[in-house]
């Protein structure tokens, strides 16, 4: 394994408009390379370290998708139950359609979200925190928006298609936590640190910081094109309210950390020290192709060429499509910031990429790192 070139894209992104970058690749539950390069604080000119908090964003719809199979497979709820079952506020929802004249009409959903849509993200949700009763919320509940309460707004306002029919990346997995609450009983965050993360011993990954974490969050930027250079811009604009613990974007971990729960799921469930957080037969259930050809149109971001969607994940399906050099039924997703997931079951093989850039460059430089990292291995 000669890892000098997955070393010198890492110097090349850094070198070009990313602040810093690291990534860690594990191979049959060891660490086999691990590099890192650029300034976690560009204004003080810090260099990145090994410790360092980011925010994960979507990468936390994996854990959120993981915490809600458990719940499956103890036979707490059914993929194939109506939704409404659990959260009544779901039970009559209406659909937004646009006449051939331009009216905007809505008209009453004829099939039921099933908790299966919340997965796959075919529930017929948008991504709109701006919406009207995701405002009316932040408002009645004083900027806390717990995480129920979210759900609960969410179900006035009406679904973009019939659940089911299209995938549209959406709140999908804010709802699936809210549910997960409510079938289980405990507050998510609180089921998260004692069914998942508190037994791989995550110490650096929650919805929330304590003073010393906080000191160790890193500074986060988005490039500014006019001026031709990363700006900070800290915060996390998905957490809406002060104790909304959002399923679809809300956590915060250390690439160290992260690790140790990707590489579980690539473990077929099981962490090397023998921590089940998944059956095997949830994993492959995980990272299966539930999309139909049809609905495979809407997931048609171009570095997903070659990928469909499982529950929560990217699942990889034609390499003639995607000319990525990683095997079919590699599995992952990535997050806003820029960081990346790769588990890879087959190969036994897990990575976890890490920035703190908005507006993050992935079509660029998550396929690239990839091939070069597949390359590298010699698989």
């Amino acid at each position: 394994m000669d890892f000098k070139p997955l070393s010198q894209f890492i110097d090349s992104i850094t070198s070009w408009r990313i602040p810093w970058a690291e990534v860690l690749v594990m191979y049959r539950n060891e660490t086999v390379f691990r590099y890192r390069n650029g300034y976690v604080n560009l204004e003080e000119r810090t260099p990145i370290d090994d410790r360092r908090i980011i925010n994960i964003y979507s990468m936390t719809k994996i854990m959120t998708c993981v915490a809600a199979l458990r719940l499956v497979e103890k036979g707490a709820m059914l993929l194939n139950d109506p939704l409404s079952a659990y959260l009544p506020e779901f039970t009559e929802m209406f659909v937004q359609k646009t006449l051939s004249d331009g009216e905007v009409i809505r008209e009453r959903a004829k099939q039921p979200i099933r908790v299966r849509d919340l997965f796959t993200m075919t529930a017929g949700f948008s991504y709109d925190l701006g919406a009207p009763s995701i405002k009316d919320v932040v408002t009645r509940t004083n900027g806390k928006v717990p995480t129920r309460s979210f759900a609960a707004a969410l179900a006035k306002e009406p679904l973009l298609f019939e659940p089911g029919t299209r995938w549209n990346y959406s709140l999908c997995h804010d709802v699936l936590a809210a549910l997960v609450e409510v079938v289980d009983g405990r507050r998510f965050s609180t089921y998260i640190r004692e069914e998942i993360t508190g037994p791989l011993d995550m110490q650096d990954t929650g919805f929330a910081l304590s003073g010393e974490q906080q000191s160790r969050l890193a500074p986060q930027y988005t490039y500014n094109e006019a001026l031709g250079k990363p700006i900070r811009k800290d915060g996390n604009a998905y957490r809406i309210g002060t104790e909304f613990e959002s399923g679809g974007a809300g956590l915060l971990s250390t690439v160290s950390d992260y690790v140790l729960f990707l590489n579980g799921l690539t473990n077929q469930g099981t962490s090397p020290n023998g921590i089940r957080i998944l059956s095997p037969a949830s994993v492959n259930l995980m990272r299966a192709n539930y999309l139909s050809e049809r609905i495979r149109d809407d997931f048609s971001w171009e570095q997903l060429k070659g990928y469909s969607y499982g529950l929560g994940v990217r699942t990889h399906v034609s390499k003639a499509d995607s000319g990525s050099l990683s095997p079919l039924g590699e599995f992952g997703w990535s997050g806003a910031g820029g960081c990346l997931a790769i588990m890879d079951p087959d190969s036994q093989l897990t990575v976890m990429y890490a920035q703190h850039l908005l507006n993050n460059q992935e079509p660029y430089v998550h396929p690239r790192l990839k091939n070069i990292m597949y390359a590298c291995l010699g698989l």
